[in-house]
């Protein structure tokens, strides 16, 4: 399209899209919810929602349970691996599996009790409400594998009151940021502790944190550029696209919105060395100059070597930092909090290599959870933006194989006042059916998370003296493998550089002295 209609690919299509997306993202029902009779309740249980939805959508059931919301399980189509939350390691609790009643808290559905079994393909356990209640009082609870509470209950040392379904059920409407936040903004077991990009100062964000979702700019919804095609997400950090050949997404594309070229192109810039940049350099990398921007802090570093101190009388030690964070908890460890962060800058061609429970790791160097594919002479890889997340994990010395924490779930080996380590990791590796040597190591870890979010107004983008620069301070002052202007040097370029700039002075001067002369001699003549 570029190169037969420029004006159209670079100017009207993306200004078209700016407005037609989030008009179409906020697009009004052409039903009215609360006035259907079955949606009038009473309820006793979630699932009796879903039910009475599916009266009319009677697809969208099936429709989740093929989606990665309901299984959690994905095929990697670079590596062949398979993948998911029951599977993959993370640097943060490790795994579902021996915890499920927290960790499945956030599945699309009800009652996943054994993250070792696909949760059962019931329609009526498929979560409705988590995702299209506008009504902001539904909400699932931390301890019940999925559900909502359906009768008062003590928590924290307050009574908690039911959500009222038929409410909920009678405000549905296409998913906010809310929504789609309630579990993704919390990953890693609170607001901002795992992406660092997403978090609550996203829901209502203004327009220096993000541009796309701040009222007063594209106010877009998360589903905006996430499309669901019968309910099945776009873009994964499973399966990143680096580097979107398509472009423009047009109507008769794939309606895959999940990259930033789907709406701005490639060539998105007014100046033409700017566009030189884009084949190399991923839009996220200039355009969210620091994650973690909206106030909220993001977890940098978790060491599970530390867990299990306890005080003179035998209590178990928490501290909290001067900014109120846990920075230490006897179950846990260590914890440390980052605000405006910087990313770390890797070349990524979406391709990356997971670790899963039961690999085979090395522990005679840092263990790389998920290893990023792509160096400078691949033209599929771009330079793109990370959080790094660092961890100190538990793993079987003799094995060689990281092993299960056990952290949520009341029972004689987990914590609960009486702390012992080594049960709860055996108490984890029991569960899970997984082989355990009876020994327990720790080794330093890292992670790394795509930063996609919280993209800054264009006057705060990166400049070009923040990359083009020497010394440690340059944005990519450690990205091997390309040579970059300003950063670099060559000496055999830099000589003969220096000696083409001395030798142009040379030239001006003696130009300047020849003029003098001859000026001189023509006055006198």
């Amino acid at each position: 399209m570029r190169r037969f209609f420029p004006l159209v690919g670079r100017w009207l299509l993306p200004l078209a899209l700016a407005i037609w997306l989030p008009g179409l993202a906020q697009a009004s029902s052409t039903a009215d919810h609360s006035k259907f009779e079955s949606l009038k309740g009473p309820f006793t249980s979630a699932p009796e929602v879903t039910k009475a939805c599916l009266a009319c959508h009677t697809e969208a059931s099936h429709q989740v349970m093929k989606s990665i919301h309901w299984t959690w399980d994905f095929t990697n189509p670079d590596t062949g691996k398979r993948l998911g939350k029951p599977r993959t390691m993370n640097s943060f609790c490790g795994s579902p599996l021996s915890n499920e009643p927290r960790c499945t808290s956030c599945h699309a559905g009800y009652g996943w009790t054994d993250a070792r079994q696909q949760p059962e393909p019931v329609q009526e356990n498929v979560d409705c409400l988590v995702c299209h209640d506008r009504s902001g009082g539904y909400k699932k609870v931390a301890t019940d594998a999925g559900h909502p509470l359906y009768e008062p209950r003590m928590m924290g040392g307050k009574s908690v009151m039911p959500p009222d379904l038929a409410k909920a059920a009678q405000s549905v409407a296409d998913p906010g940021r809310d929504n789609c936040g309630a579990c993704h903004f919390n990953g890693g077991g609170g607001d901002g502790v795992k992406h660092g990009d997403l978090d609550t100062s996203l829901v209502k964000p203004s327009r220096k944190l993000d541009v796309h979702m701040a009222a007063d700019g594209a106010n877009m919804t998360c589903a905006t550029c996430h499309t669901f095609n019968d309910h099945i997400p776009s873009g994964s950090r499973y399966d990143t696209t680096a580097k979107d050949p398509h472009g423009l997404d047009l109507p008769k594309d794939d309606h895959n919105r999940a990259t930033c070229e789907s709406c701005h192109g490639d060539t998105p810039h007014q100046q033409a060395k700017l566009n030189d940049h884009t084949d190399r350099v991923a839009c996220q990398t200039c355009h969210i100059p620091e994650f973690a921007r909206g106030g909220v802090a993001t977890k940098t570093l978790w060491d599970w070597s530390t867990a299990g101190r306890k005080d003179a009388d035998g209590k178990a030690v928490f501290i909290k930092d001067d900014h109120g964070h846990l920075s230490y908890s006897a179950e846990k460890g260590d914890f440390q909090y980052g605000e405006n962060v910087r990313p770390a800058y890797y070349w990524y061609n979406g391709v990356t290599e997971q670790v899963n429970i039961g690999d085979k790791i090395d522990d005679s160097t840092i263990l790389r959870l998920n290893t990023l594919h792509g160096d400078a002479k691949d033209p599929k890889a771009r330079i793109w933006p990370f959080k790094e997340m660092r961890g100190k994990q538990p793993y079987d010395p003799e094995l060689k194989t990281l092993v299960v924490n056990h952290v949520f779930g009341q029972d004689d080996s987990a914590f609960w006042g009486n702390y012992d380590y080594a049960k709860s990791i055996k108490f984890g590796m029991d569960y899970a059916g997984l082989p355990w040597s009876g020994k327990v190591g720790f080794i330093e870890t890292r992670m790394t998370w795509p930063i996609t979010h919280m993209v800054a107004p264009k006057e705060d983008a990166l400049k070009c003296g923040q990359c083009h620069t020497r010394g440690e301070d340059g944005r990519l002052a450690q990205l091997p493998g390309f040579y970059m202007p300003g950063r670099d040097s060559i000496r055999w370029l830099d000589i003969l550089g220096y000696l083409a700039l001395g030798g142009a002075l040379a030239g001006v001067l003696l130009h300047g002295l020849a003029r003098i002369v001859m000026n001189r001699k023509t006055r006198h003549d």
